[in-house]
């Protein structure tokens, strides 16, 4: 079985270079390039559509949008113009959100409000006529003037059970956030999605499965690793595995609390303590990162848990700007990607 390889790309570099990086994606050998949707950032639809307009294989998608600042049926209307745009090659990864809080937007309801609003997006992109009166969100009798000719594959991410097995029931494609993956975890994602699944009364083995990790890929496999130490003390924050010291873990938080910038920025800054408590076992468990020769027995020892894709949230290695940062993690993997399905 071929695995389904998607990069992902937060949109912290200008709209040219964040499209010159897409295009190098597509040139590098990815099936899917999602785009991050971030508050303040560029935004995730504009670059979206740049982005059909300037490669011709790869699809492209948000990953993951959330329903709560945008409305259901805009985020319809955004997919259906993309799609033709593209030929029809969007997809629509949605989620909960990250990062309205300063927006004071809270997640009420997070599988209600997923559920209307999946709902709501299939029927306008099928080309219906919604009438919506839900608990969360409104739709009064109306659809969309162009619906697409082609259907826009559904992606739902998320590391909760509840979501998951909602992945089940509506999704074409289930990201699993959890970003440790042992073969206990993987059931017990599997196990949540085919439990959705089989109260939709549909067959789990369709619906396309992929972990999501962190990639890292530099010729200087330690600078490599050294460049996700952020990202991994920000994982180990939010899940609070079991299995590490609780002391160390309260330092991760201590130093996590004078870092500043999102952990996927470039220009952020990482405590120098994070670099002495995050160390190589646990950068191996939260991320995929080394030098290009390292890559593909990481990724083959996740995909061989069930998952039928892998969804690669690409990280810039520490050099002078993130444009060169990401373009050497691209290029680094691209040389072994065949190595990786």
């Amino acid at each position: 079985m071929t695995v389904t390889l998607e990069a992902e790309i937060s949109p912290g570099v200008s709209p040219g270079d964040y499209v010159d990086l897409a295009v190098r994606c597509e040139r590098a050998g990815f099936d899917r390039f999602g785009v991050s949707d971030v508050v303040f950032w560029p935004d995730c639809f504009v670059l979206q559509g740049l982005i059909a307009q300037a490669t011709s294989r790869i699809h492209i998608g948000s990953m993951v949008t959330n329903p709560y600042s945008r409305h259901p049926a805009m985020l319809a209307g955004a997919a259906a113009t993309l799609q033709e745009l593209s030929g029809g090659r969007i997809f629509l990864g949605i989620g909960v959100g990250a990062g309205l809080e300063d927006l004071r937007i809270d997640y009420p309801r997070p599988v209600r409000a997923l559920r209307e609003a999946i709902g709501a997006i299939r029927g306008l992109l099928a080309g219906d006529t919604v009438q919506l009166d839900g608990e969360m969100f409104s739709i009064d009798g109306a659809g969309l003037v162009r619906p697409p000719e082609v259907p826009v594959p559904i992606s739902v991410g998320t590391r909760s059970p509840q979501v998951m097995r909602l992945a089940g029931e509506l999704a074409d494609i289930a990201l699993v956030g959890a970003r440790h993956f042992t073969p206990e975890i993987a059931r017990q994602y599997r196990g949540w999605l085919a439990e959705g699944a089989a109260r939709a009364g549909r067959d789990a083995a369709e619906i396309d499965i992929a972990p999501r990790l962190t990639l890292c890929v530099s010729p200087d496999g330690d600078l490599a690793r050294r460049s996700v130490v952020r990202y991994v003390a920000h994982y180990l924050a939010i899940i609070r595995p079991a299995e590490i010291d609780p002391d160390r873990l309260a330092a991760i938080d201590e130093a996590l609390g004078t870092a500043t910038g999102w952990y996927f920025d470039l220009d952020r800054y990482d405590p120098p303590d994070l670099f002495d408590l995050v160390t190589d076992d646990w950068i191996r468990r939260y991320a995929v990162a080394g030098a290009p020769s390292e890559i593909p027995e990481q990724i083959r020892e996740v995909t061989a848990l069930g998952f039928t894709s892998a969804s690669l949230n690409l990280a810039a290695v520490l050099r002078s700007s993130a444009v060169e940062g990401y373009a050497e993690t691209i290029d680094g993997f691209a040389s072994v990607i065949d190595h990786c399905r």
